[in-house]
């Protein structure tokens, strides 16, 4: 008999915390900041990224991002999208620290403009510099086996393969590389951009991800709040759909019921 009191699933700890929600969201192209809180909220979300780069490190201002996001409520981490080159990742890492937020780091380093793809050697030499650094750093970078390994070897608390490129909501494009990186890695491994839509979340959990970030799929929603909502149970689903096991999958019809034994 299965144990009612058994809990469906466990933390998802990164770095040494855990976290409930395996949700992470972002805080760009909101129409407004109270929109915004309010589909971070909608979500579950305990971790915040903020990109250093873009936004006011100014609290205290009304408009600021930061002003509207409370460290008491949020785990906020910050990342250096917008940064092309090793050196300026590194630099804006760096300013975060000093900022004010804490050792964690989303890394991006952009190695082509148009599609937003990762410079994997830049993303790479910035990640084993901030490692060394103490930086607990987790590295967005496309979804290739060989680059994800490298990563963890120089230290990263998760790596972060792309579903598909940033902002397209595409949703999972190549599903076997995911899983083969998932398989492959020790440290947790949560898929970043290209997911659109609740199901797109689902698909990628159930490829058995720790978790999944995204910002545009909220913040470009006809309601941000809803689809928040949405994508909060979207990736329950498919966490819990990865964690029961699914059926065989099989090209022929299989009934359902027995058809021995059946009443005349």
């Amino acid at each position: 008999m299965t144990d009612p009191t058994r809990p469906l699933d466990g933390p998802l700890t990164l770095g040494g915390r855990d976290f409930t929600s395996r949700l992470i969201v972002g805080t760009g192209k909101y129409s407004g900041n109270q929109v915004m809180v309010d589909a971070i909220r909608a979500s579950g979300a305990e971790m915040v990224t903020v990109a250093v780069r873009r936004v006011d490190l100014d609290r205290s201002k009304d408009e600021a991002i930061l002003h509207h996001l409370s460290p008491d409520e949020f785990f906020l981490l910050a990342n250096t999208a917008g940064c092309y080159t090793a050196e300026d990742a590194i630099r804006y890492a760096r300013l975060a620290r000093a900022a004010g937020f804490n050792e964690w780091i989303k890394l991006e380093v952009i190695g082509d403009e148009e599609t937003i793809l990762p410079d994997v050697h830049g993303t790479l030499e910035a990640a084993r510099i901030l490692c060394d650094e103490g930086f607990k750093v987790m590295a967005y970078t496309n979804d290739d086996l060989v680059t994800a390994l490298r990563l963890e070897d120089v230290g990263c608390v998760a790596v972060m393969p792309l579903a598909s490129p940033i902002g397209s909501g595409l949703g999972v494009v190549n599903p076997y590389f995911i899983r083969e990186i998932k398989r492959r890695l020790s440290v947790p491994v949560i898929v970043d951009a290209g997911v659109g839509t609740a199901s797109h979340a689902a698909v990628a959990m159930e490829q058995g991800v720790d978790g999944v970030l995204m910002n545009t799929a909220l913040a470009a929603a006809g309601d941000p709040v809803r689809m928040a909502h949405a994508m909060k149970h979207g990736v329950l689903a498919g966490r819990l759909a990865y964690l029961a096991g699914r059926m065989p999958s099989r090209e022929i019809a299989v009934p359902s019921s027995p058809s021995r034994g059946l009443l005349d």
